[in-house]
């Protein structure tokens, strides 16, 4: 750390109280993705951008339950089926430069139980299964918006605008799988997508006054699981679109309504010839955030489907707890020089 980056958080051109009210909101704006279940709904706010070099460890708790299994983002529809899946993540992510750009790092790991009776090909199957699920990783690149926060001047300079990244995410198919069970933890298979989040800041960059509208398109891909029930489960190309419409209540507590809406996707499966219907849902949420302190965030959302009449038609619905700390080295450095004081 220089003499003028010493100054600048010792003496800087905003008053400490001033500072720590925006310092602590962009530090943990560094929000880890929440697992895709519940209709992959990544948490609102994600996609905002801190200080490069900062780190963030959230631990996530999911109550979901539907007529698919919650923790397969193709949401294999059995018409009949009532299924619960109660499951903890945790995971890391990491902010860097990348030629003069923002790049997003973050990995999670579910795991947890899922329970409940389905009936695939004629057949029902009542069960549980508990244990991990396959990681997933996601790679983000922004392509247009602020550059990379180096400094922490530049941090408290901080507004969106209109940004927009590209990102990456790849599921490894690891998790805890029994091929002789429909519910699993794992699904013995490679799967990811391919997204474009767009962050469009609306009126001021405030505390106590943010207020953006962030949407999400994107396309999952899914190989072939050879090994389901003695066949093979194929999956088509799946649309997805998020959208939130987030505000600021005070400087510290905030809130977004949610809507995510899924196409495509049909399943098929050699059992019998066995094929399931494209899927067109819509659900509906919220989220509510608190920052508890400048390095633990509190979130906490639900979220459903409501076109979900027909027999055939996705169902779904959960909650989510997240607890997220986050911290940066030059932040904590600014921390201990204030309490030296």
């Amino acid at each position: 750390m220089n003499a003028a980056t010493q100054r600048l958080l010792a003496d800087g051109p905003f008053p400490l109280a001033a500072r720590s009210r925006r310092l602590a909101p962009a530090l943990v704006a560094l929000l880890i993705l929440a697992p895709m279940f519940a209709l992959a709904q990544v948490p609102p706010r994600f996609y905002w951008k801190s200080l490069s070099g900062a780190n963030a460890v959230p631990v996530i708790f999911q109550s979901l339950s539907g007529n698919a299994n919650p923790i397969d983002p193709a949401h294999v529809v059995s018409a009949d089926a009532d299924i619960d899946a109660n499951v903890v993540v945790a995971g890391y992510a990491k902010m860097l430069p990348l030629f003069d750009r923002t790049l997003t790092l973050a990995i999670l790991e579910p795991m947890g139980r899922i329970s409940g009776e389905t009936t695939v090909a004629g057949r029902t199957y009542n069960q549980d299964a508990n244990g991990f699920g396959d990681p997933m990783m996601e790679m983000g690149i922004n392509l247009i918006g602020p550059k990379a926060i180096r400094t922490i001047p530049d941090l408290l300079r901080y507004e969106p605008k209109l940004s927009l990244d590209v990102i990456v995410d790849v599921a490894f198919p690891i998790g805890e799988y029994d091929s002789s069970q429909p519910l699993n933890l794992g699904q013995n298979r490679w799967y990811g997508r391919v997204g474009a989040p767009i962050v469009w800041q609306i009126g001021p960059w405030v505390p106590g006054r943010r207020t953006t509208f962030e949407v999400l398109p994107s396309v999952w891909a899914f190989t072939d699981n050879n090994d389901y029930l003695g066949s093979t489960l194929s999956t088509d190309p799946m649309f997805e679109l998020e959208a939130h419409l987030t505000r600021d209540f005070t400087d510290k507590f905030w809130g977004s309504l949610d809507t995510t809406w899924v196409t495509g996707g049909k399943s098929s499966t050699s059992l019998s010839g066995v094929s399931g219907d494209s899927l067109n849902n819509l659900g509906v949420g919220f989220t509510l955030g608190y920052q508890i302190t400048d390095n633990l965030s509190l979130t906490a959302g639900y979220m459903a489907t409501v076109n979900d009449n027909g027999p055939n038609d996705l169902r779904m619905d959960g909650f989510r707890i997240s607890l997220t700390y986050g911290w940066h080295k030059i932040v904590e450095g600014q921390k201990r020089l204030k309490s030296e004081d």
